[in-house]
């Protein structure tokens, strides 16, 4: 009896070993646009009042923040919504794309980024 305990923890043990060091190089390699140091050069939506802005600003950033003016609104009150919507539609008609945020942190704090599109539509 004592000695099937200890294959069993013996076995869960080697298991979630195995485990822990299969997913080490899915963590490693980050792809995509929500990696650190924000290889896409994103656009938080919609802009914030308090954020700062970056020091090489992309266009399309100055773009959204000038036709859809940043907020002070709290994510998920009446006031956020409207700016969310205008900065998203802002995004889509100078060609960017709209990404979701699903793992806020510290480097990404907005729920919604607008990706630059390869070529950037003249005024």
């Amino acid at each position: 009896m004592f000695m099937q305990f200890v294959i069993k923890v013996s076995l869960f043990l080697i298991y979630s070993l195995g485990l822990a060091v299969l997913s080490l190089p899915a963590h490693a390699s980050c792809k995509g646009c929500l990696c650190p140091g924000d290889p896409c050069n994103l656009c938080p939506l919609p802009a914030m009042q308090d954020a700062l802005s970056k020091l090489n600003e992309p266009e399309l950033c100055v773009r959204i923040r000038e036709k859809a003016p940043p907020t002070s609104a709290q994510p998920g009150s009446n006031e956020y919504f409207p700016s969310l919507d205008k900065s998203i539609m802002v995004c889509v008609n100078e060609g960017g794309d709209v990404i979701r945020n699903k793992q806020r942190n510290a480097e990404f704090p907005s729920r919604f980024y607008c990706k630059q599109p390869s070529i950037m539509k003249k005024q």
